[in-house]
């Protein structure tokens, strides 16, 4: 063979050994980013819930206060309650609009960064929105009983400000665990496991390392 049939022909082979990899390496992105973006679709469905959720407190609240304007303990509970939902509507928004801002055929340096906003979004949305309800549901309780006739007794005072203490230590207990959580890099996890981690940020977690996945592959 000559020497330039030699060539060309080691120049084809390597073209398509180029080729090959280069559809490795893309079925690889859509199969981890594919992954990535079901990971997060249990998350999705929860921030739709706590919008549904966030839209009854505040009706909720709301009803309370208006009927009774002129008890302090309701019109108290009435205002918070319709805070907290007001509170729990927003951060559920936020939420989802980074979710929906993740795009997944952009570069995996940009699909990582929206990941880290959503993964912040989620564990403040947890924090703000999800913790408050070890005192929160007392709340609702003296709210619900608000609905009754203006002036109807609350209830008994020595219950609401012991449930009230008791949910203050097990909301801060809960923001300790989020703190060190947040601070504490995940470990490796199967990929049976990815969802097991009701608030969300497990899941968001794991598609973050999926994706980084494709970064280790086209640096190898």
């Amino acid at each position: 063979m000559e020497h330039d049939d030699l060539k060309t022909a080691w120049q084809a082979l390597e073209h398509r050994l180029a080729r090959q990899e280069r559809l490795q390496i893309d079925l690889l992105r859509d199969d981890r980013l594919r992954q990535a973006r079901r990971r997060l679709r249990p998350l999705l469905v929860g921030q739709w819930l706590q919008v549904a959720l966030g839209a009854a407190l505040a009706w909720l609240g709301a009803s309370c206060w208006t009927q009774q304007l002129g008890t302090p303990a309701f019109l108290a509970a009435g205002l918070a309650v319709h805070g907290f939902g007001v509170l729990t509507l927003i951060g559920a928004a936020i939420t989802l609009s980074l979710a929906a801002a993740v795009d997944y055929d952009a570069p995996v340096v940009r699909i990582q960064k929206r990941l880290a906003q959503l993964l912040r979004a989620q564990t403040l949305n947890m924090a703000l929105c999800g913790t408050p309800w070890w005192i929160a549901w007392v709340l609702v309780v003296v709210a619900v009983a608000g609905l009754r006739d203006p002036g109807a007794g609350a209830p008994a005072a020595a219950w609401v400000w012991g449930s009230l203490a008791i949910g203050a230590i097990g909301m801060l207990a809960t923001w300790g665990w989020i703190w060190r959580s947040a601070t504490r890099p995940p470990a490796p996890e199967s990929d049976a496991s990815g969802t097991r981690c009701g608030d969300g940020t497990h899941a968001i977690r794991r598609s973050r390392q999926l994706v980084a996945e494709v970064t280790r592959f086209e640096l190898d």
